[in-house]
């Protein structure tokens, strides 16, 4: 009985916490949408750009019509998806119309169609990340995307996503026959897409620093005495000189990647340096998993 309670008091907290993101992530979407968006005929793509086009030529209620829209791919991919994600994404569109029709009585913070296409961009993109870290969605594109995908997985979702938003666009410079909505709207899914990415990924990524050099001892001890990382040290082979030689692999902070290069440097001047950059690490020195 007391794992049953514990098992139910940690569901319980799951789903509080499940809800409560969806809640934060859909109410950043509606006043991107209503607030800025929407009063300059600007389109986020997806079924919120068709709503747009309903809710200016028949003044319909642009959230019922987004909901609306989603009902038909909800019944689809409770079939082939799972009924987990379905759930919560209906709950997620559902709070997302209710939120955009509540705020669309509000007037516009921006009659400026550049600043509206970077705030609006901004604060979808930031709700669309609080949903998608609970796995849930609000349908749209990436609903139709998911379900497509359920019947032809060799398709790529990103694809699928651009080819339908790309679409829904073009249709919004048609419906209002001005260009520069599409412009604006392609600034905008652009800055989502990028918020999106800072949330899941971060702002402070490492940098993986590859060093080939003869004196690889050398350097290697020096990284470790001066700036206090590791190395590690790959065995590999110069193809076009036909000699085995030690590659040394390093991941640094941004910040110190410049004492590495000068480090590198200052003991062989004929070093090969490789730098890249590295999204995620877990372990001694870095994030904890």
């Amino acid at each position: 009985m007391n794992h049953l309670k514990i098992k139910y008091k940690l569901l319980t907290k799951k789903y509080i916490y499940e809800i409560f993101f969806i809640i934060v992530g859909t109410m950043l979407m509606a006043i991107g949408t209503s607030l800025f968006l929407l009063p300059n005929k600007l389109s986020s793509g997806g079924f919120s750009g068709i709503a747009t086009i309903t809710y200016y030529l028949f003044h319909w209620k642009m959230g019922f019509v987004i909901l609306a829209l989603n009902i038909p791919f909800f019944l689809l991919a409770f079939i082939r998806i799972g009924k987990e994600f379905v759930i919560k994404s209906i709950i997620g569109t559902a709070f997302l119309s209710y939120f955009i029709d509540i705020l669309d009585k509000y007037p516009s913070l921006t009659n400026d169609k550049f600043l509206a296409c970077i705030y609006g961009g901004i604060l979808i993109g930031a709700g669309t990340s609080f949903i998608l870290k609970v796995t849930a969605s609000t349908g749209g594109s990436d609903m139709v995307s998911y379900i497509i995908k359920s019947f032809y997985p060799g398709l790529s979702t990103g694809n699928l996503i651009v080819i339908f938003d790309a679409i829904v666009i073009t249709l919004n410079v048609i419906v209002f026959k001005q260009l520069e909505i599409g412009l604006y709207s392609a600034i905008s899914i652009y800055l989502m897409g990028k918020v999106i990415d800072i949330v899941f990924e971060g702002i402070g990524f490492s940098k993986m620093v590859i060093i080939i050099s003869n004196k690889y001892e050398t350097i290697s001890k020096e990284i470790g005495n001066k700036i206090s990382r590791g190395t590690t040290g790959l065995f590999s082979k110069g193809m076009y000189t036909d000699q085995e030689k030690m590659t040394l692999m390093c991941i640094v902070s941004r910040r110190e990647v410049i004492r590495v290069k000068r480090i590198a440097n200052n003991i062989d001047s004929h070093s090969f340096i490789i730098i890249s950059n590295v999204r995620e690490v877990y372990g001694r020195g870095f994030k904890r998993p």
